[in-house]
C-alpha cells in the first residue's frame, strides 16, 4: 500500500471510500513550541467583525491554551463495561477474519495482532483507552483505509456527511502540508471570517498568535478554533508573496462546504466551466454540481478538479458520476463476489456530451481516484495532473453493540475496459502538469492551463 501525503479524514456510509483532507494529523506528544514570528508591534485590527461580536472587547486566547496538547475527542464517549468491551473486540476480530479484502491480511499476522491487543484488553482498560486500543489494532492492518470509530466519532461524521457543520473558528477548509510547516486553504466557507477578511484559496497559514501551526510534524489546527468573538492573529503567506499577519474574529460556522464553480476566462470566446470537487463527503455536493451546471448552460468544455478529492461516500459519488457517464463502468470485487458499478445517465444541460478534462494528483484518493479513472477508462474524459497513489479499496461499515463502527476494506475496484490494477498503477494522466497547491493562484494554475490546451481552447 502507498501512503497518501495528506491526512486521513473519517467518512461514513455503508459503502464508501476514504477522504484524506482537512483533518489534524495524529496527535503526538511534542516539545513546548516557541513563537516562530514576532507579532506586529502596532495593533492589528480585524477586517471583519461578526455582527454578534461588534460590542465585544477583542481578546486572544492565553498562550497556555495555544500550547496545550490537543485532544482527539471533542467530548467523552459513554462509559462501557469490561464485558461489552470484550464483546465488541471479539466481534471486530471475527469480522476482519471473515471479510477483509486481502486473504493474507495485507501481509500482516492478524492472529498475532489480535492476540496482542486481546492481552491489553484483558489487563483492564478505561473506555477511552479501549477505543484507542481498537483504533490502533485496526491501523496495524496497514491499508490506509480500514479504521475503527468510537461512538462520539460516529456522531461527528454523521453531522459532517449531512453538511451540518457546526464549529467555532474562522471558516476555512485546509490542506495540511506538514512537510512545509503550514496548512493551505482549499476553500473558505461562504461569508465566514476567513472569506470576509480577504483570505483566499492557495493562501498558507504558518502560525497562530505567533505559534507554529505545525510542530514536530503535528498539525495544530485546533489552535485556530476558540470561543466565539475571540480574536486570532494568523501569519499568512500568499503564493509568491512575503508572509503577513491578519487578525480575524472567530464565529460559529453552520454551513455546508461549497464547491468552487466558475467559468474560465478564454481568449477565443469559448465557454469552459471549472468545478472543484473538494470531497465526496458532503451530501449537499451533488445538488451544488447540478446548480453549477445549470448556471453554466451549455458548455464547450468542462474541467473537473479532483486534485484534492480524498473520496467519501458512494451516496455522493454516484449521482455526480451520473451527470457525466453511463453504463457499467467496472466492478467492486471482494474475496467471494463481485458487484458492478452501474450508472444511469442524468443529463444536466449538455453534461453527458461536453468534452471533459479531470485534474488529479497524489492527493486524489479512493472514490476520487475511481471517479477520475472510470471517466478516463470509458473514454469519457482526459486526465491532467500527476499519477495518483493507488488507494481504491471500498469500505463497508459494521456497527457494534456500543454504537461504535468498524470500517473495513472489503472490496477493491476493477475498471470495465482496461481491467487495470489501480492499486499498483494509480490513475496515470494523459498529460502531466502539476504544482503544489500553495505555489499558484487560479489564474496561474498550470493544470488548468494544460486542461484548456487539451480541450483545444485558450
Amino acid at each position: 500500500m502507498k501512503i497518501s501525503r495528506i491526512l486521513l479524514a473519517l467518512v461514513l456510509l455503508f459503502s464508501l471510500a476514504c477522504n484524506f483532507i482537512t483533518r489534524a494529523l495524529p496527535f503526538a506528544p511534542t516539545p513546548t513550541p516557541t513563537p516562530t514570528s514576532t507579532l506586529t508591534p502596532t495593533p492589528l485590527t480585524p477586517a471583519y467583525i461578526p455582527t454578534d461580536c461588534q460590542n465585544t472587547a477583542l481578546a486572544t486566547q492565553p498562550a497556555s491554551t495555544l500550547l496545550a496538547k490537543p485532544t482527539s475527542f471533542l467530548q467523552a464517549n459513554p462509559e462501557i463495561s469490561a464485558d461489552l468491551q470484550k464483546r465488541v473486540f471479539e466481534s471486530v476480530v471475527k469480522t476482519v477474519d471473515k471479510v477483509y479484502v486481502y486473504p493474507d491480511f495485507n501481509g500482516k499476522d492478524w492472529s498475532a495482532i489480535a492476540d496482542k491487543y486481546r492481552a491489553t484488553l484483558n489487563a483492564g482498560l478505561t473506555t477511552e483507552e479501549f477505543y484507542q486500543n481498537m483504533e490502533d489494532m485496526i491501523t496495524e492492518l496497514g491499508d490506509d483505509h480500514s479504521r475503527f470509530e468510537s461512538p462520539v466519532e460516529v456522531a461527528e461524521e454523521n453531522a459532517e456527511l449531512s453538511g451540518t457543520n457546526n464549529f467555532v473558528g474562522i471558516g476555512t477548509y485546509v490542506l495540511p502540508q506538514p512537510q512545509k510547516g503550514q496548512a493551505t486553504i482549499v476553500l473558505n466557507f461562504p461569508n465566514s471570517p476567513a472569506d470576509l477578511s480577504g483570505l483566499k484559496p492557495h493562501d498558507s497559514i504558518l502560525a497562530v498568535d505567533g505559534y507554529p501551526i505545525v510542530d514536530q510534524n503535528t498539525l495544530y489546527t485546533s489552535r485556530i478554533r476558540g470561543p466565539e468573538c475571540s480574536a486570532v492573529v494568523l501569519t499568512v503567506k500568499s503564493p509568491g508573496e512575503n508572509p503577513r499577519q491578519v487578525m480575524l474574529v472567530r464565529e460559529r460556522i453552520q454551513s455546508p462546504l461549497l464547491i468552487d464553480a466558475r467559468l474560465v476566462d478564454t481568449t477565443d470566446g469559448s465557454r469552459i466551466g471549472y468545478i472543484l470537487l473538494p470531497s465526496f463527503f458532503d451530501e449537499t455536493i451533488p445538488n451544488q454540481v447540478v446548480d453549477a451546471l445549470n448556471g453554466f448552460g451549455e458548455l464547450d468544455g468542462l474541467i473537473i478538479d479532483n486534485r484534492l478529492n480524498g473520496g467519501g461516500s458512494s451516496s455522493v459519488l454516484l449521482p455526480i458520476l451520473s451527470y457525466f457517464a453511463s453504463g457499467t463502468l467496472g466492478n467492486f470485487t471482494s474475496r467471494t463476489s463481485s458487484r458492478p458499478l452501474k450508472v444511469v445517465p442524468h443529463d444536466i444541460q449538455n453534461s453527458q456530451t461536453v468534452p471533459l478534462v479531470v485534474l488529479v494528483g497524489e492527493d486524489t484518493v479512493s472514490f476520487g481516484e475511481i471517479f477520475s479513472g472510470v471517466l478516463q477508462d470509458s473514454g469519457r474524459a482526459k486526465i491532467v495532473g500527476q499519477t495518483t497513489l493507488g488507494n481504491v479499496e471500498t469500505l463497508h461499515g459494521y456497527k457494534q453493540d456500543d454504537g461504535s463502527l468498524l470500517w473495513i476494506a472489503q472490496e477493491t475496484f476493477v475498471p470495465a475496459h482496461s481491467r487495470a490494477n489501480w492499486e499498483d498503477t494509480g490513475i496515470v494522466p494523459d498529460v502531466e502538469a502539476f504544482a503544489d497547491w500553495d505555489t499558484f493562484t487560479f489564474e496561474t494554475d498550470p493544470s488548468v492551463a494544460a486542461a484548456l490546451k487539451l480541450l483545444g481552447h485558450q
